[in-house]
């Protein structure tokens, strides 16, 4: 069983940092990508970024894509989310997930963390 806890989330100023991590434990085969997903107010659960443990490939929504810096730590079994030049759209709560697959959509996603809130205030 995977289990995924967020943390990093906060309030910030548009245009500055947060960096969100996200502790994994119980990793299988089936959880070789680790994604993050956010969801705004009144709005459906969007992907923002991937990496797989094995190779470390990247995947970035366009919207985040050249601001958000996806990264790992294997050792620490912890996924990063630098999120830097942030703007008052990128409020939403982040979360973590993890699937055997890059996935772009929820469709399917078994593995999901709690959720941290980010709020970027204009």
């Amino acid at each position: 069983q995977v289990q995924l806890v967020e943390s990093g989330g906060g309030l910030v100023q548009a245009g500055g940092s947060l960096r969100l991590s996200c502790a994994a434990s119980g990793r299988t085969f089936s959880s070789d990508v680790m994604g993050w997903f956010r969801q705004a107010p009144g709005k459906e659960r969007e992907f923002v970024a991937a990496i797989t443990w094995s190779g470390g490939d990247t995947y970035y929504a366009d919207s985040v894509k050249g601001r958000f810096t996806i990264s790992r730590d294997n050792a620490k079994n912890t996924v990063y989310l630098q999120m830097n030049r942030v703007k008052p759209e990128d409020t939403a709560v982040y979360y973590c997930a993890a699937s055997g697959v890059v996935k772009t959509t929820t469709d399917g996603i078994k593995y999901w963390g709690q959720g941290t809130q980010v709020t970027v205030s204009s």
